[in-house]
């Protein structure tokens, strides 16, 4: 009965941000939409690509999320690059405002989902990776791939 993802439906998802990026740690942020933005996202239309976190004022926002107008929405709709604000408890971003100042860190969006009926966002503290570290992933991803094939073929006989 108690599934770890109940009630979890996800929206979008930046995978290009773990290629990217190294991630030290990840954080769920509540997001304050408009109306129409809430039907957007249950449709599935949005859009996380080169999208980023800041933190302003003691409030932490993300800009360059695409939401796409509902179709449906007529005057009602919103601008579709907004930005948006994300809701967290005030320790959280301050720990998180202190993070960012050190060199190199970011915050970036993973992932949008729906919990309980509420818009979340998986936000990370992550640092910028740089062509080699890419390179080495990929080239760890082959061998993990072609050991799993081995190990595949061999079971068969």
């Amino acid at each position: 009965m108690g599934r770890k993802n109940a009630g979890i439906k996800t929206v979008c998802e930046n995978r290009k941000a773990r290629h990217d990026y190294f991630i030290h740690e990840t954080y769920e942020a509540g997001i304050a939409l408009q109306g129409t933005e809430v039907k957007s996202l249950r449709a599935g239309r949005a859009n996380l690509k080169d999208s980023y976190a800041s933190i302003q004022n003691g409030e932490i926002f993300v800009e360059n999320l695409h939401i796409s107008p509902y179709d449906q929405g007529n005057i009602f709709n919103h601008d579709p690059l907004r930005r948006r604000k994300l809701l967290m408890h005030k320790a959280e971003i301050v720990k998180l405002f202190a993070k960012t100042r050190e060199k190199g860190f970011t915050l970036v969006p993973l992932k949008i989902y729906f919990k309980q009926g509420r818009a979340k966002m998986e936000i990370a503290l992550a640092s910028g990776k740089h062509n080699y570290d890419k390179r080495q992933d990929l080239h760890e991803k082959a061998a993990k791939r072609e050991i799993e094939r081995a190990l595949k073929d061999r079971q068969r006989y």
